[in-house]
């Protein structure tokens, strides 16, 4: 089975609060960084990474659903994130929250095939309240979505809130696509 990405020993500390978020044992790790404030959901075992939030105004909030997360914590931003995080800005929002089809933290998708459990126990409802949280909501899991037929339920689940979905681009197979190289510009569209 593969390994997940660490929970840093160093972030851990420093982070200032680590606190239990529910029954189930998941950890909430938060950090300040002057107006920005930051938390990650984590499992007990730090294999698993339900949310991650961000907060630095008071304007809208973005809740993003892509495929699965990878090295970014309460801290520090990873390539997606921080795309997404500018998007976020760009289009006059005050928080960003990340959610995924999958908890299991892998850099790469096929590490999610190998996964005893990639989508991680109350992983559903986390999606739920990110998009209940938020104002706006974007799915961007790419084509990988398809495994465990994840993407067409957390569709569904996502379309019976009466939420508009929005995308930035569908993929051949109708799958929103990923966030990371869509081009700045594009603005997102309602997903129909």
């Amino acid at each position: 089975m593969p390994r997940a990405p660490p929970i840093s020993g160093s972030a851990a500390r420093s982070s200032g609060r680590a606190t239990i978020a529910d029954a189930a044992g998941r950890i909430t790790r938060r950090h300040r960084d002057g107006e920005k404030r930051s938390s990650a959901v984590f499992s007990a075992c730090g294999r698993y990474r339900y949310a991650l939030t961000r907060q630095w105004g008071t304007g809208g909030r973005l809740a993003v659903v892509m495929l699965n997360p990878s090295t970014a914590d309460q801290r520090r931003n990873d390539p997606t994130i921080a795309r997404c995080e500018i998007r976020a800005r760009d289009m006059g929002m005050g928080a960003l929250r990340i959610v995924n089809l999958f908890a299991w933290r892998a850099t790469f998708p096929h590490e999610l095939r190998a996964a005893a459990d990639p989508v991680g126990a109350g992983n559903d409802a986390t999606i739920r309240r990110a998009a209940l949280w938020a104002d706006l909501v974007l799915c961007a899991w790419g084509a990988d979505g398809k495994l465990q037929d994840r993407d067409r339920a957390v569709e569904a689940m996502l379309r019976s809130l009466g939420r508009p979905l929005l995308h930035l681009g569908l993929t051949k197979s109708g799958a929103p696509r990923h966030p990371l190289y869509r081009p700045r510009a594009l603005a997102p569209v309602e997903w129909r």
